[in-house]
């Protein structure tokens, strides 16, 4: 049966190589070498957030990409409410006495 680790068992361990050693640290955690690996490679490239199940380069790219794209939309809403409120102060101008 597979055993999963949280980010914080993970850390320890990467923590832990660092102190007594990888292999030490490994025997001790329970993990392969090739996961210390992985982990650590995982903490280097994408910080904490690497170290999440099923978190890869490909997933933080996307989720970049469609928090700019997010950023875009927010910004064109924002110019539009705006030249929505200019229009309404032409108006008004234009044609003061006119009801509201």
């Amino acid at each position: 049966m597979k055993r999963t680790f949280s980010n914080e068992e993970k850390l320890q361990v990467i923590k832990d190589a660092s102190e007594i050693g990888v292999t030490a640290a490994c025997e001790k955690h329970g993990v392969f070498p090739a996961s210390y690996y992985s982990w650590k490679k995982k903490l280097q490239e994408m910080g904490t957030e690497g170290l999440k199940h099923g978190m890869t380069p490909a997933h933080l790219k996307e989720i970049k990409r469609l928090e700019k794209e997010n950023a875009l939309l927010k910004k064109l809403v924002a110019e539009k409410e705006l030249e929505g409120q200019f229009k309404d102060e032409l108006i008004k101008k234009k044609y003061p006495l006119a009801k509201r």
